[in-house]
């Protein structure tokens, strides 16, 4: 799970902790308006349906009067989903961005859920 110092948005440096903090103090009422925390969400695209995830977390925790909480995956899955992102020409990482991992994930750590469906023998 994505811990609050991890970068959600890779190409500007912005943690989970800011977009979370940045919710709660500005009371965004708009996903979009997530552009606004140190330009999470401008650069290659790939952490927009996880800022649309934290912000629908917020929304729905506010209506309930409940602390918000969203499962991501954690930092090394992240970052080779966002290399997968970029190399299959989803989106260019601005300059100063956080570099892509040199190689992608190894099989054995993938989060395919595809991959195991045989595994059990029920397939």
């Amino acid at each position: 799970m994505m811990q609050p110092d991890d970068e959600l948005c890779l190409c500007f440096h912005v943690t989970r902790r800011k977009v979370e903090n940045h919710l709660r103090l500005n009371r965004v009422v708009r996903a979009s308006q997530l552009a606004e925390c140190y330009g999470a969400g401008t650069g290659c695209g790939w952490c927009r349906p996880f800022l649309i995830r934290l912000f629908e977390a917020a929304q729905a925790a506010a209506k309930a009067n409940e602390p918000a909480t969203a499962d991501l995956p954690d930092a090394a899955d992240y970052a080779h989903g966002r290399a997968a992102h970029v190399r299959s020409g989803g989106g260019v990482p601005p300059q100063g961005a956080t570099p892509l991992p040199e190689s992608p994930l190894p099989e054995s750590q993938s989060q395919d859920p595809s991959r195991h469906a045989d595994e059990d023998g029920s397939s």
